[in-house]
């Protein structure tokens, strides 16, 4: 799975740890405190960087395969299909609704209806900016400061320091950075 190699994704184990993320999400989703949330949130994830949040609803799969750097935020509904690792750098903002997606699917039918499955790990580099509903596809990594407009599909790697949007994410102009 985490090689990116072809798996069957109702192996009792994955069964097990699938279930365990449930259970936190659930947890975490009905929470009204933010310190309960922030709890499990640090259980739940592989990181959570300090200073960071999420508002629920917050869905993934595993969790332990998704990993917060510092005073990163997420903003309501965002699904972390977290089959592969999910690498989400500092101080980055996440619109509602995003979907960052790891898990693909084979092209071939025999494979699909034999229930396999693959995922490519997702890196959003520092100071990302993702506008709400944007959905990051499979093996895309998106460099630092780099800004991607609102409803735009990610489909390949997207350079720092770049403003992109659209389906597919295309750069429309690179940013003047100062630091």
């Amino acid at each position: 799975m985490l090689a990116g190699e072809l798996y069957i994704a109702d192996d009792p184990e994955l069964a097990r740890e699938l279930e365990r993320a449930q259970s936190l999400l659930q947890r975490f989703n009905e929470a009204y405190a933010a310190d309960v949330r922030q709890a499990i949130l640090t259980d739940l994830l592989g990181a959570f960087g300090e200073g960071s949040g999420i508002r629920p609803p917050f869905y993934c799969d595993y969790g332990y395969q998704t990993s917060f750097g510092a005073r990163s935020f997420a903003n309501y509904g965002l699904v972390c299909l977290d089959v592969a690792k999910i690498t989400i750098g500092n101080d980055v903002q996440i619109g509602p609704n995003v979907q960052l997606l790891t898990a693909t699917h084979p092209l071939d039918p025999k494979s699909r209806r034999e229930k396999w499955e693959s995922a490519l790990p997702i890196t959003l580099g520092d100071n990302v900016w993702l506008g709400g509903g944007v959905i990051v596809c499979p093996g895309v990594t998106i460099g630092e400061n780099t800004v991607v407009g609102a409803g735009a599909v990610v489909t390949r790697d997207l350079p720092m320091n770049v403003v992109a949007v659209g389906i597919p994410a295309r750069v429309v102009r690179p940013l003047a950075v100062t630091l």
